[in-house]
């Protein structure tokens, strides 16, 4: 009787255990974005110094894009990653951060203090982080020559991340982009 006992008990608790070890391997709050692998929202947005940048004018080039803020830590700590990075492939990548609800003197002030790694263009009413579909800062968007999304990054960049999409965007023929 006891035997047969523990064998219905561990008919019944394998497949639960199953279960909820395959919940485990996947983080809730991360969301697949839809927009890898299709053209990336085109925007206008000015920098802290009124200078307007158009994403189609950087057509035919890399784009990496990170949405950011001071009150952001890990913002903080990705930062001299992408200022290695835009050193790095200078004229090769565009690196373009967009500020995150944050305030455009708070940012002016970072940047002083710190340093910057390219354009920090403001999102008024952040049409542009609704566009990307950006749940909090850090996210980073890689884009290709074409325009269309390859990667995405949430928190933080990594530096074997960084590393490996900007070989893959450079690998992409200049011709690919018609």
């Amino acid at each position: 009787m006891n035997r047969k006992v523990l064998l219905v008990g561990l008919g019944i608790a394998a497949p639960l255990l199953l279960l909820l070890g395959f919940g485990f391997r996947h983080d809730p709050q991360i969301v697949e974005s839809p927009l890898i692998g299709k053209p990336a929202p085109n925007f206008r947005l000015a920098d802290l110094d009124g200078n307007v940048v158009d994403l189609a004018d950087l057509r035919g080039q890399p784009v990496i894009i990170n949405f950011w803020a001071t009150y952001c830590a890990p913002c903080w700590v990705e930062h001299p990653l992408l200022m290695e990075g835009a050193r790095r492939w200078h004229g090769q990548i565009a690196f373009l951060g967009i500020v995150f609800q944050d305030d455009p003197d708070l940012i002016e002030q970072f940047n002083a203090e710190y340093g910057s790694w390219g354009p920090s263009l403001v999102d008024d009413g952040g049409r542009v982080a609704i566009a990307y579909g950006v749940y909090g800062p850090p996210e980073t968007f890689f884009i290709d020559r074409d325009g269309v999304i390859v990667d995405k990054a949430i928190g933080a960049v990594s530096p074997d991340q960084l590393l490996g999409v900007a070989n893959r965007l450079l690998a992409q023929p200049a011709e690919a982009t018609g």
